[in-house]
Formats: structure tokens, sequence, C-alpha cells
């Protein structure tokens, strides 16, 4: 059984073949960041227009670097949410025709599910029950993971997502985006307590995020200051200590809620290394276990949706030619396969 996983749900155009005897036979991933940098920002029509060049060519790539014909595919998935409307769009009628066309079934696939899930490609699994830790650029959500499809989400960020919070505080400090990467590469020259930042809804009663208020506070400590490359890399620093403290603190509450000892990182955020770092050292003082995904399979991909498409073929197999995206899909609407 082989599986073609389509991802286009927001800026990076994901194409991939998984094969549930051998496992990922090919992974190709194409970037908008540079269409998007000059905007600060992704353009949803820009990015719309750039996954309809790339989606095909990708597939064709995927396809040779896997040796594998057409009538060598069993299912095709794809991502129907969440994301941008005009983007999932493109890879829902692309997925569809193909699998009309090839006559195979065809899977919708929930992209947080996907990036839950990714973990699971690596030789060092996950078991369940596990608590996660989803830190995308749009999403920020503590999940407790019985089993697939089995979700309840115990927090989620209320304003701006980490990533989002990242990347518009990286545009404040005078980096070109995406710069939530760049802004932790340059935290690292940083003299930690020159600046204090606040840790947002640590004390509340609550599982939930909320980073738009620490984004005014990096903006107002930025305009009180001369923006030296040192105070640079010193606000950076402070800036990410409070994310990180913020999270953790946040998964030692939902750690004690579940009562699990697993804890899984995934989505963009999670493959900085001070945040990986700081959660195995927490962890490891529960006597707990850490698991996340190498770094390409943190940023969105078609590897993770083309394995969830395998683990949901049998309750989602679909022939016909209708056209349904969800701009919004929680993870707790989903069933277990």
């Amino acid at each position: 059984m082989r599986v073609l996983g389509i991802e286009t749900s927001c800026d990076e155009t994901g194409v991939a073949i998984y094969d549930k005897k051998y496992g990922l036979l090919s992974n190709k991933t194409y970037s908008q960041a540079k269409i998007h940098a000059y905007y600060g920002g992704v353009v949803p029509e820009l990015a719309s227009r750039d996954h309809v060049r790339k989606t095909l060519p990708l597939i064709l790539s995927s396809l040779k670097h896997a040796d594998l014909k057409p009538n060598q595919i069993n299912a095709v998935a794809y991502t129907a949410g969440p994301g941008l409307v005009g983007s999932l769009l493109v890879g829902i009628s692309i997925g569809r025709a193909l699998a009309y066309s090839w006559d195979i079934p065809s899977v919708p696939v929930n992209h947080m599910e996907g990036h839950i899930m990714a973990p699971m490609l690596e030789n060092n699994p996950p078991k369940f029950p596990f608590l996660a830790l989803l830190v995308s650029g749009g999403h920020t959500q503590l999940v407790s993971a019985t089993g697939i499809g089995l979700y309840k989400i115990l927090g989620e960020s209320i304003d701006d997502a980490a990533g989002e919070a990242f990347d518009k505080t990286a545009r404040l400090l005078g980096i070109s985006y995406p710069g939530g990467a760049i802004l932790s590469k340059i935290a690292r020259n940083g003299q930690r307590k020159r600046f204090i930042f606040p840790r947002p809804m640590a004390c509340s009663n609550n599982l939930n995020f909320s980073f738009s208020g620490l984004k005014t506070f990096a903006a107002n400590t930025i305009n009180k200051n001369n923006l030296d490359d040192q105070t640079r890399s010193d606000i950076a620093l402070a800036f990410e200590d409070a994310i990180i403290d913020t999270l953790l603190i946040k998964c030692k509450q939902a750690l004690d809620k579940t009562g699990f000892n697993r804890l899984v990182l995934s989505g963009g955020v999670s493959a900085n290394y001070i945040l990986r770092k700081r959660m195995t050292e927490m962890v490891k003082t529960r006597k707990g276990e850490i698991f996340f995904s190498r770094p390409e399979f943190c940023t969105d991909n078609g590897a993770m949706i083309a394995y969830v498409g395998m683990l949901r073929i049998n309750s989602n197999m679909s022939k016909d030619l209708s056209i349904k995206v969800y701009p919004r899909w929680s993870l707790a609407e989903l069933s277990n396969p």
C-alpha cells in the first residue's frame, strides 16, 4: 500500500510518498518564503497561485525519486484543513483529480493531525497516550492524544500563536520574513537579564496561551532603545526566553493534569534548539519521555500528510469529485479510523 500525500495549507508545497511496508519513499518540499518576504507575511492569493505552479512538478519529481509509476500508487491524501482557503483548494483539486483519473481512493487529512503524527515517522515513535505541544506559525495548542483520532484540546492560543509572535517580533527587530529562526540565532549573542519580558498567562487557571501582549511589550522595548547589534541580541534573547518559559510552564501544568509521562513536540517552532533542550531537561526530571521530529518534518510537509492518509485510508476512502475544504477544522472533531 502506497499513499501520495499533498500538503498546500499555507506557504509550503509538500509532496511525499509513503509505503506501509518500507516507510517514506520520497519527500519533496518547496518554500514560498522569498515570495512573501517582501510583504512581511503570507499573502493568500500569491500562496495559492504558487501552489498551482509547484504542486504537479513536485508530484512528478516524487514519483521519479521513488522510481514509481502512477499505477503503483494506491491512494492520494491531501490536506483539507485547517489553512488558507485558496491554498487548500489547490491541493484538494489536484488530489481529487489524480485519484479519479488513477481510479484510486482519495483521503482528506487534518493538517494539525499531520503535525501531531509527524514524530511517528522517526525510528523511535511515541506510544499513546501522550501530551502534544503543537507550536506552528498559526497554532499553539496543548493536546491530549489517547489514540489516532482521539484528541482533546486542553489549551490553545487566544490571539497570536508562538510562531506568529516570533515572526512579528523579528520584523520589529529589522529581520525579514520569516524571521523567527533568525531571531533565535541572534539571541545566542544576547546578555541574559538585561531585559526581562513577562510570561503571559503563566498564573492563569487554564492552559490557554496569549502572545499578542508579549509582542507589544517587545515593540515598546524596541522603541525605547537604540537598536545596536548587542541590544537587538539582548531583546531577542529576552523575548525567546519568555516564549519558551511560557510553553514550559504550560506543559508542566498539562502533564500534571493528564498524568501522562510522554511529551510530543511538533510544528515549525518545535525545531527551536533551546525549546527542545529545555523541554528535554524538564521531562527528564519527571522521568518521562520526549519525542520530536527532524527539522524537515517540523515545518509543513507532505510526509506527515501521506502518513496520516495511510492511517485513515479505511475510514475516509472516497472516489467522488466533491470539493470541500475546512479553513477551521478542530482536532476535537476527528474520529478514530
